[in-house]
This record gives structure tokens, C-alpha cells and sequence, in this order.
């Protein structure tokens, strides 16, 4: 009996392997780009350019929703994508973060905001590394994709960075001054991201839409883009506060799916 190749015959060494298919290299390119966008954050963080560089993460943030995606619609998914994706995704979304939070913030704190911060970054390699373990289980069930196990990288990323969506709006002065408020919340939102909170995924949604829908939702689109664009700080806590108020619903919403598994399995052994 012959053996099934695990990858496409132009991936592999040899005669057969000297060509790879456009549709693997788009994906990885936008992934390099995020990871350029994280990077530069960081060095935009150095200069005191704090807008600049939060700008530069949520651009980071919007990249690593395409890759993925494009790459499922091209069919070019590959395990050296995968692993690019989650090495980018632990610089941008905690390295990153935790840097520009320390240095507008937490560092008047000394070593403890410093403690902070790796611990931020610390929690958000252990989510990726979780996430990648996860994805490896057969025994899922299908409901599941749904749902996260606590916040993922880039919406922990999103949440870490609130207190200075807040600062940039007026809301909080020098970030210094609120460092002993501010430590206790990037300490929740590492521990959000490993914790077992089950939390939305949108990967399920939009699949497929009906046909009269599509110029109301390219409409939506188009506007918060614009959005985005003039009032960004004012979308961003927003979508911040937004967030944390469904967590709640997220967790009912996947009780109420394990009981039904657990319904559906006592009525089977009954039978």
C-alpha cells in the first residue's frame, strides 16, 4: 500500500521540490510584515513616539487576522507557517505590548512595573504555546472551535494596551502617575490569557453570508474603518471595554454547549 504524502509534492526536496507555490509565500509575507510592524513598535516606543507605536501593534493585530485567513482561503497553510505565525505572534502581541506599557508606565514602579511586564510577556508565550498543543487534539468537538481558552494573544495585546488608549484621550494623565492602578490590571490580563475561561472566537463567523447582507456589511466595514482611522483611540476602548463585557456571555454560551454534550451522552448510555 502506498504512502500518502503528508505535503504537497512542491514542497518537498528533490526533483519534484524546486518550485513552491506562490499561495504558500503570501501568507508567510504578511506574517513577516506584522512581525516588522511589532518590532518597529517597539523602537517607536524608545523614541517616545507612544501613538505611533500603539498604532503600529494594532496594525500588527489586523495583519495576523489576514494571514491566517488568507491562507485557509488559498489553501496554502503549512506547518512552517504555523510556527512562524505563533514566534511573530509572541514578539508583537508580548514582547511588544509589555515594552510600551513598561516604558509609558509601569517602569516608575522599578523592578516591580519590570516583573510586570515579563510577566505579561511571560503568559502570553505559554497561551501560544498552549494553542498550538490544542490544536493537535482529535477529540474536540466541533462546537469548540467556537471558543477560545482564555484570551488570545492578540486580544490580550488589545486589553494590555487600554490604559493607554485611556491616556491618549485624555482620561488618564502621565501614565507614571497611575502606575500602582494600571500594574494590577496588566497582572489581570496576563492571567486572562492563561487562564480556562472559554472566550469567543470569531474564526466560525462569516463563512458565509446571505446575498442581501453584503453591501450592509461592506457598509459596516467601510465605516469603522473610517472609524478607525479619524477616532482611533475612541474605537479601540471601545472595542476594549466591549470585550471584557462579553466574557460573561461567552462562558454561558459554553456551558450551556458542555451541557448539552453532556445531555446528549446520558441519553446514549440510557439507550
Amino acid at each position: 500500500m502506498s504512502e500518502v504524502p503528508s505535503e504537497p509534492a512542491a514542497a518537498r526536496p528533490g526533483r519534484q521540490g524546486r518550485f513552491v507555490p506562490v499561495r504558500y509565500l503570501l501568507p508567510n509575507l504578511i506574517t513577516l510584515l506584522a512581525l516588522c510592524s511589532g518590532i518597529t513598535a517597539i523602537r517607536l516606543a524608545v523614541e517616545g513616539r507612544y501613538e505611533l507605536a500603539v498604532a503600529a501593534v494594532i496594525f500588527a493585530v489586523v495583519l495576523d487576522a489576514l494571514d491566517g485567513r488568507l491562507a485557509r482561503f488559498l489553501k496554502g497553510t503549512s506547518r512552517f507557517g504555523a510556527e512562524l505565525d505563533s514566534l511573530a505572534d509572541f514578539v508583537n502581541f508580548g514582547v511588544a505590548p509589555a515594552l510600551l506599557i513598561y516604558m509609558w508606565s509601569l517602569n516608575a514602579l522599578r523592578p516591580a512595573g519590570w516583573v510586570i511586564a515579563l510577566i505579561l510577556a511571560i503568559c502570553c508565550a505559554l497561551r501560544l504555546a498552549r494553542f498550538n498543543v490544542a490544536l493537535d487534539d482529535p477529540d474536540k468537538p466541533a462546537w469548540s472551535a467556537g471558543f477560545f481558552t482564555g484570551a488570545p494573544a492578540p486580544a490580550g495585546a488589545g486589553l494590555a494596551l487600554l490604559p493607554m488608549y485611556l491616556g491618549f484621550l485624555g482620561f488618564v494623565g502621565d501614565g507614571h502617575d497611575y502606575a500602582v492602578l494600571i500594574a494590577p490590571y496588566i497582572v489581570l490580563v496576563a492571567i486572562l490569557m492563561v487562564s480556562r475561561i472559554p472566550t469567543f472566537s470569531g474564526k466560525t463567523m462569516g463563512k458565509s453570508i446571505r446575498r442581501e447582507m453584503v453591501l450592509p456589511i461592506l457598509g459596516l466595514a467601510a465605516l469603522g474603518i473610517i472609524m478607525l482611522v479619524t477616532y482611533p483611540w475612541h474605537l479601540l476602548t471601545v472595542f476594549a471595554f466591549t470585550y471584557l463585557a462579553m466574557i460573561p456571555v461567552g462562558i454561558r454560551s459554553y456551558r450551556r454547549h458542555k451541557a448539552q454534550d453532556r445531555h446528549q451522552v446520558e441519553m446514549s448510555l440510557k439507550q
